[in-house]
């Protein structure tokens, strides 16, 4: 099981989409978890939350997050979009599975989104 919560099919096209390898993404994916778990008290006070249809929770942070998230842990550009990426097509998927697209599509108008695994 993947130490992440985007789904794998999501994973795979992240991937694509940045032109990331893809036996590298799921590694990237699992040490942003790492990072978002480790800032997630942080979170609570600071980004709104957002129930997940899953096992994945949301929090709405501010545009260029994953850039410095990304910066902070050594990933390139490609790297870092392509988490970015993940979990916005999570996120995405999410709101199509509660029925909401157009107020979680309304949401990375303004926003950029962390899934968080509701599970932990």
């Amino acid at each position: 099981m993947a130490d992440h919560p985007i789904e794998a099919q999501l994973v795979l096209l992240a991937g694509t989409r940045a032109s990331v390898p893809l036996d590298r993404l799921p590694n990237l994916l699992e040490g942003a978890q790492r990072y978002v778990a480790a800032h997630r008290t942080e979170y609570e006070r600071r980004y709104e939350r957002i129930e997940g249809a899953r096992d994945a929770d949301y929090y709405c942070a501010e545009t260029g997050y994953w850039e410095s998230v990304g910066e902070e842990l050594g990933f390139n550009r490609r790297e870092w979009e392509a988490v970015r990426r993940a979990h916005e097509a999570q996120f995405e998927r999410d709101g199509r599975r509660l029925d909401r697209e157009a107020e979680f599509e309304s949401t990375l108008e303004l926003r950029e989104v962390v899934a968080v695994d509701a599970t932990r």
